[in-house]
């Protein structure tokens, strides 16, 4: 099953840079209580999803190879911006994230339904309504931000 070794893989490499930079985005806007805490919380559901995956791994393997979710990396996630300005597009950054991850968990659970991988498809199916639930958030906290972000001179 080499093809959805290379989707696992990218699933789990795809959830820690996630996981990371929801991490980033918290340290870096510490000061909007809602955005560290939320941050920490979606960052620890990614976390959970690798830890399920640990064993669809095992049994299917794992492709080191994957280097999408570092390419697709914004480097305003490694610093974040500052001001409201900066928490908008370190949001959309999480936004494209979020979203490579949404649609690698739609593959993988299609590939499950085809192996009959009821396991797999359990942990797809958690994961992508979990990983639905963070683009959810990102997309309130963006039209929250947007109004001060856009209209409120520096």
């Amino acid at each position: 099953m080499p093809h959805l070794a290379t989707y696992i893989s990218l699933a789990d490499h795809s959830e820690k840079t996630l996981a990371d930079s929801f991490r980033a985005v918290a340290a870096g806007h510490a000061r909007q209580a809602d955005v560290f805490y939320t941050c920490h919380t979606l960052a620890g559901w990614s976390d959970q999803h690798r830890r399920s995956l640990a064993p669809v791994i095992e049994r299917y393997g794992e492709q080191d190879n994957i280097d999408e979710p570092e390419r697709l990396r914004a480097e305003g996630l490694a610093g974040t911006r500052d001001g409201e300005i900066g928490l908008l597009r370190d949001l959309q950054d999480l936004h494209l994230l979020a979203t490579l991850v949404q649609s690698t968990w739609t593959v993988i659970a299609q590939g499950a339904q085809g192996l009959r991988d009821t396991e797999l498809l359990q942990i797809a199916t958690v994961s992508s309504s979990e990983t639905s639930r963070q683009l959810t958030w990102l997309n309130t906290r963006m039209k929250q931000a947007a109004p001060q972000a856009l209209i409120v001179a520096p």
